[in-house]
């Protein structure tokens, strides 16, 4: 048994590392020449913390990302409407992180060329075609040169929400869905707020704001790098995919935000502190019917694109990756797409369930509750929504995307 893994992403390298440690020879193609860490803040949940804790990564991520200890809800007017501990603080064994995306995913390609090899990922080749039935994958160079195939027992489509692999499956897919919203993000040092690890979320379905710190260093000399996302409602058409993630300035949204300042927090102040802002619009793909054709399969990204709600994108990644593992683990290449079809069968009605929820705002729908009911503010929380109603929707989110704390502190003991 051997894998072929495209993309090198948080998916594809998680899926790298989960092979190796269950003893299957993996290899990794990155159609980007040089990975360097780019992005801005992402959330990994306990659940996929504890898997990458399982493969001795928890240190490493302590070691640059901040350990989540709560969740906040508040509307525009900045008065709180719901508060839970995250992470440790809530009862699981590990914790969850905010974290630089590029940071994270630097340190997955260190522990992929550490224990699989220096020549475990090949930069600058791009998928452009793959045979299920034989196993082969056409890569093209980025530097112009002559295409070559490479072949594998399986072949793992981690290249991101414009993957050429799902595009060959599913050619009149076309471009993905556009929610009629557009993000702006960045991140600006600052001064903590609130415990100086609270996410918080603050707004209502057309005009949100999102932010949490996410590395360690600063916060262990007292300050914070504070990512930030502001998202408004901007009906439309989807723009090209050439204008996603654009550099873009301030003025196109900060007027929206103007009056967002708080006893706790000064939004435009915060907006004004970033150095480069990022705008890209939010988009997911419908659920699929399948994700598997032969010796070929989807993951990340590539199978479920989701809305950035509830912090679950690269969360879903990993959760890929370790099912995904385990059923090729003693499977031998001619039992390989049975273990495909096995790795869909259980990932595939999870992720499209959670896909869908997003789209009905998923947690974050407690905030357009209180801008329905109270859009000019309330004298006391319950006033507008009882105690159980706040639980009842914090909840059935969680039982969605997997955190029930038993099983997730399941898998960690003994370790």
């Amino acid at each position: 048994m051997n894998v072929i893994v495209l993309g090198a992403g948080i998916g594809g390298l998680t899926m790298a590392l989960m092979l190796h440690a269950r003893g299957i020879p993996v290899r990794v193609f990155e159609s980007t020449r040089a990975l360097r860490p780019l992005g801005v803040g992402i959330n990994v949940q306990p659940s996929a913390v504890a898997e990458l804790a399982l493969i001795g990564l928890l240190d490493r991520m302590a070691e640059v990302g901040v350990k989540t200890a709560e969740v906040c809800y508040f509307n525009r007017h900045g008065q709180l409407i719901w508060r839970e501990p995250r992470g440790m603080a809530a009862g699981y064994r590990v914790p969850q992180f905010s974290i630089h995306r590029g940071e994270m995913q630097m340190l997955l390609l260190k522990a992929v060329l550490e224990r699989v090899g220096p020549d475990a990922v090949a930069s600058g080749w791009e998928a452009v075609s793959v045979d299920p039935d034989r196993g082969s994958v056409t890569l093209r160079p980025a530097d112009g040169g002559a295409d070559r195939v490479e072949r594998a027992d399986v072949i793992v489509s981690a290249d991101g929400i414009h993957s050429a692999v799902r595009r060959q499956f599913y050619p009149d897919e076309g471009l993905p869905v556009y929610s009629g919203r557009i993000l702006w993000r960045a991140t600006t040092v600052g001064a903590p707020f609130l415990t100086g690890a609270s996410m918080v979320m603050a707004g209502h379905a057309n005009q949100k704001l999102v932010t949490y710190p996410i590395s360690k260093k600063l916060a262990d000399e007292g300050r914070s790098l504070i990512n930030w996302i502001a998202e408004l409602r901007v009906p439309g058409s989807t723009p090209p995919k050439h204008d996603w993630n654009r550099e873009v300035s301030l003025d196109v949204f900060a007027d929206a935000f103007a009056r967002w300042t708080w006893d706790w927090l000064d939004v435009p102040a915060l907006f004004r502190g970033a150095e480069k802002i990022f705008e890209f619009p939010m988009v997911d793909r419908d659920p699929l019917p399948r994700w598997t054709h032969g010796r070929v399969t989807l993951l990340g990204d590539a199978a479920h694109p989701m809305y950035p709600i509830g912090s679950n994108g690269a969360t879903q990644a990993i959760l890929d990756a370790r099912v995904l593992a385990d059923q090729l683990a003693g499977t031998d290449a001619a039992g390989a797409p049975d273990a495909l079809l096995r790795y869909e069968a259980d990932r595939l009605p999870k992720t499209a369930q959670i896909v869908l929820a997003n789209r009905g705002h998923g947690p974050d729908y407690v905030m357009q509750v209180f801008e329905e009911r109270a859009p000019d503010g309330f004298a006391h929380v319950h006033d507008v929504a009882s105690q159980q109603e706040l639980e009842d929707i914090a909840a059935g989110y969680k039982k969605i995307v997997g955190l029930d704390i038993e099983t997730v502190n399941a898998k960690m003991r003994g370790v």
